[in-house]
């Protein structure tokens, strides 16, 4: 079991990836902006950290970039789940430092097999999977 956070504003997917991971025994806080994630995530200490691009306040790259600017979280493996899909948005997620990126609709299996492999190996080092 793993703690994760989740920055998604809509709240269908929230859901859907909250009952996909949890299906996986991992349990999943969900948080509506990039100003709540970051909040959350000093808080929790988040075994994952799964951002969508387009949120509000602050950006799913804003809180990556946070993220690996942060003495004590920047070894956090983050994921991008974002209906994001061209190759500009995937390397821009890759040289901000997310560990892997999936695009929605997505594959609940393959969303459980990457995040668990993230929480397993941690940080993939820019050797991003999608």
């Amino acid at each position: 079991m793993a703690r994760i956070i989740y920055a998604e504003d809509d709240d269908i997917m929230g859901e859907i990836v909250r009952n996909t991971l949890g299906s996986a025994g991992h349990v999943v806080g969900i948080v509506e902006n990039g100003k709540a994630a970051l909040q959350a995530i000093s808080i929790k200490l988040p075994e994952l950290v799964i951002l969508d691009c387009s949120i509000p306040e602050l950006s799913g790259i804003e809180v990556l970039r946070a993220i690996r600017l942060s003495r004590d979280f920047y070894n956090t493996p983050v994921l991008m789940l974002t209906g994001r899909n061209s190759q500009r948005d995937v390397s821009l997620a890759a040289y901000a430092g997310a560990d892997g990126y999936i695009t929605k609709p997505f594959d609940p299996e393959y969303l459980i097999f990457l995040a668990e492999s993230l929480i397993r190996e941690g940080r993939s080092g820019g050797n991003m999977s999608h």
